[in-house]
């Protein structure tokens, strides 16, 4: 594995300059968010998201962006999973969306917490049914005897909701991170990178420059 300590790559796509970022970090995000779908990138709502045990032990994994609106982000999982568990036991988390191909990443941290009932009805509604079995099979982050199980579980939700609507579990839905800091990080020649981090003050936001 020495050539770990070789890879080298110089980012030459783009710059920030204060003067041209958005005051509102969420208008700043659409543009980013719009610019990485259109530039084809395979899943640019994916974003890693942390969590962790109310002593401090961190997990992290990349979850899908179902939904960005005036209070934050939204993304929907079991909620008996350990990330589950650990944002209703430790609220505090941090996200992070790595668009390396376009020499980008926004940086989040905020608190976690879940969407009312009607918005994760409405977003289970919409679906596929194979997703919503699959909702109802999984005891997700639960060890299982094997690939078995999990088939004889989607095998049985199937039948039990064969023919029928098939309704949102009761542990299943979304949970909403309201966002206290979001960083714009855009790569830069010599590693001297672009950081604009937007902080969430008391009379809104306010954007300071990072040292790379």
């Amino acid at each position: 594995m020495d050539e770990l300590s070789r890879m080298r790559h110089e980012y030459l796509a783009g710059s920030l300059n204060e003067t041209e970022m958005a005051p509102n970090p969420f208008d700043e995000f659409k543009v980013w968010l719009e610019t990485a779908i259109a530039s084809g990138l395979s899943e640019p709502n994916a974003m890693t998201v942390a969590s962790a045990t109310p002593d401090g032990r961190p997990s992290a994994r990349v979850v899908l962006l179902k939904e960005l609106n005036e209070k934050g982000f939204v993304f929907y999982t079991n909620y008996m999973s350990r990330k589950g568990q650990e944002l209703l036991a430790n609220p505090f988390t941090a996200a992070v969306f790595d668009w390396h191909e376009i020499e980008r990443q926004v940086r989040i941290e905020g608190i976690a917490e879940k969407v009312e009932d009607e918005e994760s009805d409405a977003y289970f509604n919409v679906r596929p049914n194979d997703a919503k079995i699959g909702a109802w099979a999984s005891p997700q982050s639960r060890i299982v005897r094997g690939r078995e199980e999990l088939e004889e579980l989607e095998k049985r939700y199937a039948n039990q909701f064969s023919g029928s609507e098939i309704p949102r579990p009761p542990h299943w839905g979304g949970f909403l991170i309201r966002p206290t800091m979001i960083e714009f990080w855009q790569g830069r020649p010599n590693r001297m990178h672009d950081r604009m981090a937007y902080y969430k003050g008391d009379k809104g936001w306010n954007m300071q420059r990072l040292a790379p």
